[in-house]
């Protein structure tokens, strides 16, 4: 076998494109959650708590040069050492949001699966026709 026709085999395997559809639509997911946490929440977030835009929320840890205005943008520019605790806390934002999201995404799917098993176990508790066909033979026998 050749390394490209192994390759294919490997490659079109259900896992295999499964993980790459999984990835795509996690990609364009996380865009949307983004979406969400910075467009939406966090400026509700900000509303609540005096107008804060997390995105901006730094401490510096140098000294800032004259001449340098004391933003983020323009510290960072600066080289000046700072401590953007903003950024992080609307990525965690981000990730607790997604990670309820899943939660919740999962928890459906296994609560359809479990209605989706529950006729299919009361289906299968009836023995096959034949097993039907030989127990009737076979009570028919015994009471000749």
């Amino acid at each position: 076998m050749s390394f490209f026709s192994e390759f294919r085999e490997f490659a079109v395997k259900g896992n295999v494109v499964d993980l790459a559809v999984g990835v795509i639509i996690g990609g364009a997911f996380g865009k949307i959650v983004d979406s969400l946490v910075g467009d939406v929440i966090m400026p509700l977030v900000g509303l609540v708590f005096g107008r804060l835009d997390f995105s901006n929320l730094y401490v510096v840890l140098g000294t800032i040069p004259a001449g340098v205005a004391n933003t983020l943008a323009d510290l960072k520019k600066a080289g000046v050492p700072v401590l953007a605790y903003g950024n992080f806390l609307t990525i965690v934002v981000n990730f607790l949001i997604l990670a309820f999201v899943i939660f919740l995404m999962v928890k459906q799917i296994n609560r359809l699966r479990r209605e989706k098993a529950e006729p299919a176990a009361a289906a299968s508790a009836a023995p096959p026709e034949d097993i039907v066909l030989l127990r009737e033979i076979r009570d028919s026998l015994a009471s000749r």
